[in-house]
């Protein structure tokens, strides 16, 4: 059979390998730039307690509502979300939110398109306690007037509301 001899210059070619100085091969290094800038994300607050989270380079909106406000309804219960694809303006009413404690509406922070909905609350809809900030957002939609963000609140001027 020709597996002994073939196992035999196997074994005297690794020990050979491990007595042997390593030698490595410089490696190129390239540069790369790119065209896209780093997105800059900001959030803002309005005084009704909706938040959204806008990222510069996508202009869209991932918006919800504040820790104060889950905190303020309690547990939610019930919750009437926007349509994708709805064209919405600053102010307008774009749901709703149902606790234990009481009902609200949900307004848009700014002007845009609802570019999607929060699906994870159909079934996790506790996520809204949990997590107002982050896993319990409500949609994200496409601004159409970014103007408009300056208008809201910055995270410091939304907690001295709180303080009044």
């Amino acid at each position: 059979m020709m597996i002994a001899p073939l196992r035999a210059a196997c074994s005297s070619t690794l020990r050979m390998a491990a007595r042997a100085p390593l030698r490595v091969a410089p490696v190129p290094v390239r540069m790369f730039q790119t065209s896209r800038l780093a997105a800059e994300v900001k959030i803002y607050f309005t005084p009704e307690h909706e938040w959204i989270r806008y990222d510069d380079v996508t202009n869209e909106g991932v918006l919800g509502i504040t820790d104060h406000a889950q905190n303020s309804l309690g547990d939610v219960v019930y919750l009437e979300m926007p349509e994708v694809q709805q064209e919405v303006s600053k102010g307008d009413q774009i749901g709703a939110i149902e606790s234990v404690k009481a009902a609200s509406d949900i307004y848009s922070p700014v002007s845009g398109v609802i570019s999607e909905i929060n699906e994870r609350l159909n079934d996790e809809m506790a996520l809204v306690n949990k997590s107002p900030m982050h896993d319990g957002w409500l949609a994200k939609i496409k601004v159409t007037a970014p103007g408009e963000l300056e208008e809201l609140l910055s995270e410091e001027a939304y907690n001295a509301t709180l303080e009044h």
